[in-house]
């Protein structure tokens, strides 16, 4: 989920073969929800934007984890066993 428009999900979906639908959320209604939008700091200047987070929903559509401010390297992995381990 981003707040980037259709089509612009769309292409980076194409470009890295991703295989999930991505959804946008043009008006970050849903980013707010769940506390992935706020207040940012980048070279001195301050703004609200989309803080990178993760939300873990199991099959039944329960939240079971969130994490926040999340770094790339070695997500991936703490989210796959975090998932696997439901």
């Amino acid at each position: 989920m981003s707040p980037d428009k259709p089509a612009k999900n769309l292409k980076f979906k194409a470009k890295h073969e991703f295989p999930y639908d991505l959804l946008s959320d043009l008006d970050h209604e849903l980013a707010e929800a769940y506390g992935a939008w706020g207040l940012k700091k980048f070279m001195g200047r301050e703004y609200d934007g989309l803080i990178r987070s993760t939300v873990l929903v199991d099959g039944e559509g329960v939240v079971r984890e969130i994490w926040r401010s999340v770094k790339v390297k070695g997500h991936v992995g703490e989210v796959l066993a975090a998932a696997q381990a439901l």
